[in-house]
Order: structure tokens, then C-alpha cells, then sequence
């Protein structure tokens, strides 16, 4: 049997191009709609740096174009049953229910649903530990890179992972602790 699902950790360091990290983050968290198992499912952001990132992508999530997956990537999700409660919406109440965290959303039109981040996940949340397969993502606040590489490795699903910084030795110091079938370590002066 095959596990295919994934929890894929985003690290931003502290002295990240926090331009260039908001771009990856949201591509890898939002590309098809976040339904790859290789999504980013985890932005763990250095709390340094936490707010400025925060607010960068919560600013380019709202600038998502929406469109038919079918002919166009979006950054969005063609939820057709809205009707019934779909995955997102009990990902979201969860979080929402265990800690004053509000998700981050960009407004969309029916039938799109709206991609979110939650900004102060924790371990008790399902978000943290499942696989949402869709736009619904955490971004978690760590201090320093011990943290940020237990919260990394904090899950049974390692496929795959990213780390963000500008020190590219130091990024891929990092990347080697990760305990994921790859990793990205992304440097940019």
C-alpha cells in the first residue's frame, strides 16, 4: 500500500527574501488549487519575520485570478458543492474553534472557494496534521531553526519541503535535517 498524501513544510528563515518566499509559498500552497500531494501545506515562517510575510501574502492571495481549472492554473477552488459542507469548511472550523486564529481569505466569487492561510495554527488543529488538498493552508510561527525544523519534521507525511533564505550554505544546512524525499533550499541575494 501506498501513502500518497503529503504535509509538505515551507521553511522561511529570517534573513529570507521575504518577496521571493511569499511567491514560492503561494505557488506551492495554491498551484491547481492546492490538490497535488506535493503542495505546500505548512508555511513555517521564522516569527521575526512573521508579519511582514503575513501581510505580503495575504496582499498577493487577494490578487488570485480565478478561472475553469480545466483551461487555466488557478489560485482558487472550483468547489461545486457548495451545498454541503467540503473539507475546507471543516478545516477552518476547527481552527477557528480551538484558537482565536482568523484565516486570511481572498474574496471570490460563487462557485470559486476562497483560498485561505491560517495564521496561528497549532498542533491540537487538524489543518497542522492533515492533508487539506486543497487552498486551505497554516502558516506557523516558529522561533529560530530548531524550531522550525522540529515543526518541519513534525509529521508522518515527508515527500516533500523548501527552505527559503538568502545564506544558501545556511539554507542547505537546514534543508538536511529535514526528514522529507526532497527539499528545496532556495537562496537569492
Amino acid at each position: 500500500m501506498l501513502e500518497l498524501g503529503g504535509k509538505a513544510p515551507l521553511i522561511v528563515l529570517d534573513d529570507a527574501d521575504l518577496d521571493g518566499a511569499v511567491n514560492a509559498a503561494a505557488f506551492g500552497a495554491f498551484m491547481n488549487q492546492g490538490q497535488i500531494c506535493m503542495s505546500t501545506e505548512r508555511i513555517i515562517v521564522d516569527e521575526s519575520v512573521a508579519d511582514a510575510f503575513v501581510a505580503k501574502l495575504a496582499a498577493q492571495s487577494l490578487q488570485a485570478p480565478r478561472r475553469r481549472p480545466a483551461r487555466h492554473v488557478v489560485l482558487g477552488f472550483d468547489d461545486r458543492s457548495r451545498g454541503r459542507p467540503s473539507a475546507m469548511d471543516v478545516y477552518i472550523k476547527d481552527a477557528v474553534d480551538k484558537a482565536p486564529c482568523w484565516p486570511a481569505a481572498a474574496s471570490a466569487p460563487a462557485p470559486w472557494w476562497k483560498q485561505r492561510f491560517s495564521t496561528k495554527v497549532t498542533p491540537k488543529m487538524r489543518i497542522y496534521n492533515e492533508e487539506s488538498f486543497g487552498p486551505v493552508k497554516s502558516v506557523i510561527r516558529v522561533k529560530g531553526v530548531d524550531e522550525a525544523v522540529r515543526v518541519a519534521n513534525d509529521t508522518d507525511y515527508g515527500l516533500s519541503s523548501a527552505v527559503f533564505g538568502k545564506d544558501i550554505m545556511r539554507a542547505m544546512a537546514v534543508a538536511k535535517r529535514i526528514h522529507a524525499g526532497i527539499c528545496t533550499s532556495t537562496a537569492r541575494p
